[in-house]
């Protein structure tokens, strides 16, 4: 009786237990619970182009003022840092020498006049006596030749005294443009020649060049860049920000690109023109030069964060409508603060996961909610986007030509 008793006891816990691990198997086989993400939908928004470029700031014009006779200094009219206009007497140099040498030149003219006023005569007598031969026609020769010589004369001293009048203007020196005064390398009482070192250098001050160094390939992209869709060409602006961090607060316009690819750096100078008006702008420093465009495009963003570098460039992980992941290769353009430009492999709207990156797997399912992109990004719609790193250029080179101008321009 016992023994049957518990043979029950026994075949019911038998049954329990394969009931429990029925159940276990049951729920081990069941999927997970799709794993949440947060997910950033795919938006235009208004985004100015930019590339950015190390640049050099370049004097327009840069004069050494150098003395064109000999003497000594007798007076500088400036000092020196000054800025001057063009005109203004810079330096003199002794006059006396050379006040003496235009009156001797002077005295030769008249001296010179005279001797053609006698020959001219003795020639005119012994024409009128030739007629009746009362002189032989060798005299009235001569008398031709004497008078052509003194002709001669009177014009060479006529030179020699618009000579000796040039040198005597060059004892003062004027200034041949607008500039700054650099350092004197003369003191007055010094004696100075045309074989001197100059005396001082001049630097025009406004406005102001900034060459730098565009790659071929960055020069391209630029031209893509601002291509419009009617075949037009959209205007660019010129950004400057200076040693200090801050931005330059005048644009600048395009001004000259180099018609031909440096074969050692593979990069054409490219230069703007700014306007300085209170110098803030120094010949040879060094600044960072934006080119942007004037007028913001509307541009699909990713936010940075969003984006996986893996072999061969970058991906992100997209949710489709079913809500599983997609690996997705992606072609990027500029930085705009915490986002950045997709040229490919997005469309609008699409769903890109931003948060939870790390348990996402390409194929799996998810649960997606819709989170805030990164503060700082550009709003989708109205204002005006902001240009970002771009692309940075090679430093070298530099170029030293062109004209005036401030503004918008239209680069090349």
């Amino acid at each position: 009786m016992r023994s049957a008793f518990a043979k029950l006891v026994l075949a019911g816990s038998m049954l329990i237990g394969v009931a429990g691990c029925g159940e276990q198997k049951q729920q081990a086989q069941q999927a997970p619970p799709p794993v949440a993400v947060g997910v950033v939908t795919i938006k235009p928004a208004p985004v100015t182009a930019g590339f950015n470029f190390i640049g050099r700031v370049e004097a327009i014009n840069t004069v050494t003022i150098r003395a064109r006779v000999e003497g000594y200094l007798e007076k500088q009219n400036f000092v020196e840092g000054q800025e001057v206009k063009k005109g203004d007497l810079l330096f003199s140099i002794e006059k006396q020498v050379y006040q003496a040498q235009v009156a001797q030149a002077q005295a030769q003219v008249l001296n010179n006049q005279a001797v053609l006023a006698n020959a001219e005569a003795e020639f005119a007598r012994s024409s009128s006596l030739v007629r009746n031969n009362n002189i032989s026609q060798s005299t009235v020769d001569s008398d031709r030749a004497a008078r052509d010589q003194a002709i001669a004369q009177v014009s060479l001293a006529q030179a020699q005294a618009q000579q000796a009048k040039i040198n005597l203007g060059y004892t003062d020196i004027y200034a041949p443009i607008d500039g700054k005064i650099g350092a004197v390398n003369y003191d007055v009482g010094n004696l100075v020649n045309s074989s001197s070192n100059p005396l001082v250098t001049l630097v025009s001050q406004d406005p102001m060049y900034v060459t730098f160094p565009v790659s071929a390939v960055q020069l391209a992209d630029i031209r893509d860049d601002r291509q419009q869709g009617g075949g037009d060409l959209s205007k660019i602006e010129f950004v400057l920000t200076l040693a200090n961090g801050k931005t330059y607060a005048h644009t600048g316009h395009w001004n000259f690109t180099s018609p031909q690819v440096d074969p050692q750096t593979d990069t054409v100078v490219m230069r703007a023109t700014f306007p300085n008006p209170d110098r803030a702008l120094i010949d040879s420093e060094y600044v960072n030069v934006t080119l942007r465009e004037s007028e913001p495009k509307m541009r699909l963003l990713v936010p940075q964060a969003a984006v996986q570098t893996v072999q061969g460039g970058s991906q992100v992980l997209v949710v489709n409508s079913q809500n599983k992941v997609e690996a997705r290769s992606v072609e990027l353009g500029q930085v705009v603060g915490p986002m950045q430009t997709v040229t490919s492999g997005l469309k609008e709207g699409e769903r890109v996961i931003l948060e939870g990156l790390q348990k996402a797997r390409a194929g799996s399912d998810v649960k997606p909610t819709e989170v805030e992109p990164p503060k700082g990004a550009p709003a989708a719609s109205g204002g005006s986007g902001q240009g970002g790193d771009g692309k940075a250029a090679d430093q070298s080179g530099s170029a030293k030509d062109g004209k005036k101008g401030s503004g918008q321009g239209t680069a090349e």
